[in-house]
Order: structure tokens, then sequence, then C-alpha cells
């Protein structure tokens, strides 16, 4: 499956496993009840670990295991549901989580754009076919008034 990384269209190598699945070797996320029940085995396993979070999942309880994670994949419900931008801007400010956060399920290609703004750089489309659009959805606007994930300061400190 393609996904959008960084402003370019890439091949994903991430398995997303579920709670009962058998651990595999390579790039794999598990959801956060999986991290809490299985911490100690998981932080062993041989290749990237990635944790998925919905807007329901308590962001807090994983801030002291940040360092474990390559991927924290932000569960999107609804295009309606905001609240992973919320733990975006939070991972990225607030916990200085440099690796990759990713938006997951129903993500549509004019929400780009802010989601990038608010720390995203990898995305999942709810439309995966179309991908080559999506690409446009970063230049549709060329400034943000607001601070945000990439730009600390506000447009007027920046002129």
């Amino acid at each position: 499956m393609q996904i959008i990384k960084d402003r370019a269209i890439v091949e994903d190598n991430w398995l997303h496993l579920d709670d009962e699945a058998a651990l595999v070797a390579g790039d794999i996320t598990v959801s956060i009840t999986r991290w809490q029940e299985q911490h100690e085995t998981l932080a062993k396993h041989q290749g990237g670990l990635g944790i998925r979070l919905t807007g329901e999942d308590p962001l807090e309880e994983i801030v002291p295991d940040l360092a474990e994670f390559s991927l924290i994949v932000l569960i999107f419900p609804a295009f309606t549901d905001g609240r992973c931008y919320s733990f975006a801007r939070l991972l990225r400010d607030r916990y200085k989580f440099t690796g990759e956060i990713r938006a997951q399920g129903d993500v549509l290609y004019d929400q780009l754009h802010y989601m990038s703004l608010s720390g995203i750089n990898s995305f999942e489309l709810a439309e995966p076919e179309k991908i080559e659009q999506a690409l446009a959805a970063f230049d549709y606007f060329s400034e943000s008034y607001q601070t945000t994930a990439l730009t600390p300061e506000p447009l007027y400190r920046r002129r």
C-alpha cells in the first residue's frame, strides 16, 4: 500500500497488528491496550515499533514510553473528529516527539495541509486511489497566521 510521508508517495512497510495477532518480525504497530499488556515483550521486538491511538485513548499514559516508538498512528474515525489534531500538536510541541506521526482512518485530502500544520507527517488516505491528487493539498495555502508545529512563530513575527 502507498502512503504520503514527508510530502512524497512511498510504499508503507508497517504492519498493523490486531491485539490477538502473533508477533512477527519487521515494523509493526500495536494498540495502546496491547502495549500496556505486553510492554516488556514488545520493547524487545526486532524491528520498528509503533503505537496506534484514538482520540479516546489517554495520551499521557504513553508519554514516558515515547522513546520506544518510531511511529505513532493517530486514528481519525470520522473527518469531523479532531481530537487527534490535538494529540499531534502535543506530541510535537510539549513532548518533543521527533518520530513519524501518521493519520489513519477517515483522512481526506482536503485535511492534509491542516494535519501537517499540527505535526502529522504521514498519511493513510480514506481514498487511496486519489493519492496523486492529495499531494496538491499541501500547496493550497502558502502561509499560516497562527503558530504551528512547523512554524512556531506567528506570521506577524516572521515578516
